[in-house]
């Protein structure tokens, strides 16, 4: 996916989840989008955090 798709998708799940989000880059030249808790890659592939309990 797209990175501005990624960043609205993300920040849609937090939002919406109400859980941390992070937006990784992946392998393949792409970004990917999954709830923090769950994410086990590589820290320095995270490019953002969302956090819905944060102002």
């Amino acid at each position: 996916m797209s990175q501005s798709l990624a960043f609205a998708n993300a920040w849609n799940l937090a939002t919406t989840l109400m859980v941390c989000v992070v937006i990784f880059r992946t392998g393949i030249g792409g970004y990917g989008v999954m709830p923090s808790g769950e994410y086990d890659g590589d820290p320095a592939a995270i490019l953002h955090e969302f956090d819905p309990f944060q102002p």
